[in-house]
């Protein structure tokens, strides 16, 4: 400590440990920020005649280190058996419903207590168990709203519509409204609008970007076949102007020999007439 004043260093000592075979010694110190210590350790190595190691540890750790009696009465939990030292923020004392003056509740470090961390998960667990404060449920006596909980002897407040305030515990407030919530619910479920689902079978192997092409090429055949329906009385005795109005929507387009080779014999009958136009058009081809 009188090397670090002589070297006017903002760090604290803590503490020091010998290694077994005195080979070895460890300072533990803490300090706000970085510390250049090279000058130090050359005068700590030249006074002890050994290897010097400095190491810096935060205000839980020193605690942890010196060990003590808390605000309880008792022994440290970091020192006497808490294995691991984890953060604690006032998230964890708000889900406790403890007061959030930090002198109330850090421990001897200046720090959160570590009990908060280590006791947080009972309180999530058990207030899982308990209707949230201030909503209202319905029970033997009508809709009462929840005032408070007890995690500790599990019982709830409970406030009625007309103000009257009782206290049940958690397996009676369980008890009443599994009575008088089962017509509630049942009542409940069949308001319920039922969801019809328009949807294909699984099983079915469909490809529905197919199956609705075929609708829609399909719709104009079927709107053509009941025009023809109506007119058939009216058509003429022959019929084969009917048939041939029936059968063109059902043509398959794009086949081998279809518009673009009769677009090619009619460019070429255009050009030259006759023969020619037909010899032109194959050697084009």
């Amino acid at each position: 400590m009188e090397r670090v004043k002589a070297n006017q260093l903002v760090m604290k000592i803590t503490d020091a440990e010998w290694q077994w075979d005195r080979k070895k010694l460890t300072f533990y110190f803490t300090a706000e920020k970085r510390v250049d210590f090279r000058n130090l350790v050359r005068e700590l190595a030249a006074m002890f005649r050994t290897r010097i190691e400095l190491k810096q540890i935060g205000v839980r750790d020193e605690a942890k280190r010196l060990d003590g009696i808390g605000r309880c009465g008792r022994q440290y939990c970091s020192s006497s058996w808490l294995p691991e030292l984890r953060p604690v923020n006032l998230g964890v004392a708000k889900d406790q419903r403890l007061s959030l003056n930090p002198s109330q509740i850090s421990g001897a470090c200046g720090r959160l207590m570590c009990c908060l961390r280590y006791e947080h998960e009972f309180y999530v667990q058990q207030r899982k168990r308990f209707p949230k404060e201030g909503k209202l449920i319905r029970t033997t006596r009508g809709e009462e709203k929840v005032v408070a909980n007890d995690i500790f002897r599990e019982r709830v407040t409970l406030r009625g519509t007309d103000g009257e305030v009782r206290l049940l515990s958690l397996e009676e407030l369980r008890a009443e409204m599994s009575a008088d919530g089962n017509a509630a619910l049942g009542s409940a479920r069949m308001e319920e609008p039922e969801v019809v689902e328009s949807r294909m079978d699984v099983d079915e192997d469909i490809d529905l970007v197919s199956a609705v092409e075929t609708i829609v090429v399909e719709e104009p055949a079927s709107s053509s076949a009941t025009a023809a329906a109506t007119t058939l009385p009216s058509a003429p005795a022959g019929g084969a102007p009917v048939a041939e109005a029936a059968r063109k929507p059902h043509r398959r387009r794009g086949r081998r020999g279809g518009r673009r080779n009769r677009a090619g014999r009619e460019r070429g009958e255009g050009s030259d007439g006759g023969d020619g136009g037909d010899d032109s058009s194959s050697s084009e081809t």
